[in-house]
C-alpha cells in the first residue's frame, strides 16, 4: 500500500475509524498525528464496539505497529485508561505502539480551564468537549507545555508541574474556580508516566527507519477538514490541523513522502456542537437519531445533520489534495426519498461555489439543492458496487464527480464486512 493520509472531508464524525481499520490491513504502521482524546473512532469487529481516543484505531489489527505522533496532545490519564479498557477487551497492547517523547500533555487544569472559559462565553460558546485541548495546545504554542519527555523524568517532571501548577491555580481563582491540589495531581500523573514509559521512544527516528525499510505507513486524522484551525470555520473549530498537512507535522514525515489522500466524508452531513451547517435538516436528523445514529462517540451528544454538502467537500478536496474518496453511511439514506445535494451557496442574492472564510457570512449561507431519487431498499448486505441498486450507484458516482475526487471505498455498515470496494 502508498503511504496514505486519511483525513474527514467535513466538520469531523465521518466514519474514519472504520476506514483506518479496514485500509489497515495493507499498513505496516498506522500514525496519529494531531489531535487528543476529544476525538472518537468507533469500530465494531467480532462482534464487539470499540471506541477508541487516542490509540490509533490499526491497535485492533495483530502485526501493525501503531504511533502517536508529536502533534498530538496526550491527556496521560486518559491513555492509560484507553489501553487498560482494550486490554480488558483482549487487545494486546505492547511493542505495537509507540508514543513520541515530543507530545505535550494534557493536565487537570487544562481541563478546567476550558470549562471555565466555554462556561463564560454564553451564546458564544464554542462547544467544545471541554477535555482541555485548546488549553494544552496553547501551552504549547507559547512554548510554556510540558512534554511526555518531562513525564518519564519524575524529579524533573514534578518541578515543572509544581510551577504551572502555581500559576494556573492563581487563574483558576479569579475565574472563581476552585484551585488543584499538587501532591495529588503529581501523584497520579507520575505513576501515569511509570505506566507508559515503555512505549515512549523518537518516532520520527522510528518512522524513517520504516520508510528506509519499504514499510506502508497509515497516517490517521481525527475530527475533519472543517474544524482545522487554520481552514476550517473559525472560531468553531478544533486546536490543531485536521488536514492533510497536519499529518507532516505532527508525525516528521515530510510531504515528499506521502504517496495519496484520502478523504472519508458521509453520504450526508453531520456536526456536533455549535457553528454553522448550512444544509442542516430537523427531519433528516430526527429520523437518523430515531434509527439509534449520529450520537458523538466522545460526548455522547446527538449530532446536527444535514444533506451532503457538495460545497464543503470540494473545498476540502482543494485544501487536503484529496485524490480517492470513502463514502460512509450510504446505508442511513436506505430509506429516504428524495435525497438533496448542496451543489451551491446563495449569500446575498450572489451564488458561491466555495465556502466563505467568514463564519458570519456562513451562517446567513442557503444551500442550492439538486434531487435526487431514494432507492427505498436495504444496502447493508450489498457486497459489490454492481449489486447496488442504480439510484445509489447513480448518487455516489455524482458525489464523487461534485467533489472532484475518485470514488474508492462505499461503506454500508459499522463492520469491515459491510465495505465496498470500487
Amino acid at each position: 500500500m502508498p503511504n496514505t493520509i486519511l483525513v474527514g472531508a467535513q466538520w469531523g464524525d465521518e466514519g474514519k475509524g472504520k476506514i483506518i481499520d479496514v485500509l489497515t490491513g495493507d499498513a505496516d504502521i498506522v500514525v496519529r498525528s494531531q489531535g487528543g482524546n476529544n476525538a472518537g473512532h468507533t469500530v465494531i469487529h467480532g462482534g464487539k464496539k470499540y471506541i477508541l481516543h487516542l490509540i490509533p484505531s490499526g491497535i485492533l489489527r495483530r502485526g501493525k505497529v501503531c504511533v502517536i505522533g508529536n502533534g498530538v496532545v496526550i491527556d496521560p490519564l486518559a491513555l492509560v485508561a484507553e489501553i487498560d479498557g482494550l486490554r480488558g477487551l483482549g487487545v494486546s497492547i505492547g511493542r505495537n505502539l509507540m508514543i513520541s517523547d515530543c507530545a505535550h500533555l494534557v493536565l487537570p487544569y487544562h481541563r478546567v480551564l476550558d470549562e471555565q472559559r466555554e462556561l463564560r462565553k454564553g451564546r458564544a460558546k464554542i462547544g467544545t468537549t471541554k477535555r482541555g485541548i485548546g488549553p494544552a495546545y496553547g501551552d504549547k504554542a507559547a512554548r510554556t507545555g510540558l512534554r511526555i519527555s518531562d513525564l518519564v523524568q519524575p524529579e524533573l517532571f514534578s518541578k515543572k508541574l509544581q510551577a504551572k501548577m502555581r500559576e494556573n491555580n492563581s487563574i483558576l481563582k479569579a475565574l472563581g474556580a476552585k484551585p488543584l491540589d499538587f501532591p495529588q495531581v503529581n501523584e497520579a500523573y507520575l505513576s501515569a508516566g511509570d505506566a507508559l514509559r515503555p512505549f515512549v521512544a523518537n518516532t520520527v527516528v522510528y518512522l524513517h527507519r520504516a520508510l528506509q525499510k519499504g514499510k506502508a505507513i497509515l497516517f490517521e486524522g481525527a475530527q475533519g477538514t472543517f474544524l482545522d484551525i487554520d481552514h476550517g470555520t473559525y472560531p468553531y473549530v478544533t486546536s490543531s490541523n485536521t488536514t492533510a498537512g497536519g499529518a507532516c507535522t505532527g508525525s516528521g514525515v515530510p510531504p515528499h513522502r506521502m504517496d495519496r489522500v484520502v478523504g472519508v466524508m458521509k453520504a450526508y452531513t453531520t456536526r456536533v456542537g455549535e457553528g454553522a451547517l448550512p444544509t442542516e435538516d430537523a427531519q433528516l436528523a430526527n429520523m437518523l437519531h430515531e434509527m439509534g445514529r449520529e450520537f458523538g462517540a466522545t460526548t455522547g451528544r446527538a449530532r446536527r445533520c444535514g444533506w451532503f454538502d457538495a460545497v464543503a467537500t470540494r473545498y476540502a478536496t482543494m485544501i487536503n489534495g484529496i485524490d480517492e474518496i470513502a463514502i460512509t453511511n450510504l446505508d442511513g439514506l436506505d430509506t429516504v426519498d428524495p435525497i438533496r445535494v448542496c451543489v451551491g451557496y446563495r449569500l446575498d442574492g450572489e451564488r458561491l461555489e466555495v465556502p466563505p472564510s467568514d463564519a458570519a457570512q456562513l451562517e446567513h449561507c442557503r444551500p442550492i439543492y439538486r434531487e435526487f431519487p431514494g432507492w427505498k431498499t436495504s444496502t447493508q448486505q450489498t457486497k459489490k458496487f454492481a449489486q447496488l441498486p442504480s439510484a445509489a450507484k447513480r448518487y455516489v458516482a455524482t458525489i464523487a464527480e461534485l467533489t472532484g475526487a475518485k470514488l474508492k471505498i462505499v461503506s454500508v455498515g459499522p463492520t469491515r464486512t459491510e465495505t465496498i470496494f470500487v
